[in-house]
């Protein structure tokens, strides 16, 4: 009797919940999985990993001119953990691609509903736009970091911060600091500090 009444009780709550609030909590719940994986991948829980994580903070003005940042890995270290600097692009780009294909994936579904309340469809409309954007940003980011001597870039936004990861051996000199906060910045309008970069080479 008891497992009956229960059993109608969490029937219930999800009839007043209704389908499409589900689906709006999903889709908060699979964009908080994506922000989870940017910060796997670009901080880490382990703090003596050999990867230095917050390069840029405190940069401003003149995009970090001043600063230099510590060696921040090698080539070692980089294939104990994942083959070679090369796969570990490969992983970052895959797995950000597959969180934001699911986000999308569930933005459209609430878009596509007819029973979705109006604002509930722009809210989702709104955040399918905010990713389309910041897609195109980290394409435009990587585009011009390639074309200024770094051979491998992975950019990722997320609102008003970006994690830059680019493939350089050794340490990165101010010079090179400066210039990924500066295309970073045009592009996307992100301060430099907010902005983490890392090198793995």
């Amino acid at each position: 009797m008891d497992a009956k009444n229960t059993w109608e009780s969490v029937k219930g709550f999800f009839e007043r919940i209704g389908k499409r609030n589900l689906m709006i909590a999903g889709a908060i719940v699979l964009i908080g999985v994506a922000v989870a994986l940017n910060w796997v991948f670009f901080t880490g829980n382990d703090k003596n990993d050999g990867f230095t994580y917050d390069a840029s903070a405190g940069m401003s003005g003149n995009y970090g001119a001043e600063m230099t940042t510590t060696a921040v890995g090698s080539e070692t270290d980089a294939e104990d953990v994942l083959g070679n600097v090369d796969s570990y692009f490969s992983s970052v780009e895959i797995s950000r691609q597959r969180a934001r294909d699911e986000a999308l994936e569930v933005l459209n579904a609430v878009v596509d509903n007819e029973k979705a309340d109006e604002a509930v469809k722009a809210e989702a409309m709104a955040e399918i736009q905010s990713i389309a954007k910041e897609m195109a940003q980290e394409s435009n980011i990587e585009s011009l970091l390639m074309s200024k001597g770094f051979e491998k870039c992975v950019a990722v936004i997320s609102g008003n911060t970006a994690n830059i990861v680019v493939k350089n051996k050794g340490q990165l000199q101010a010079a090179q600091l400066a210039q990924i906060n500066a295309v970073v910045y045009e592009q996307a309008g992100i301060q430099p500090v907010n902005i983490t970069i890392v090198a793995k080479g």
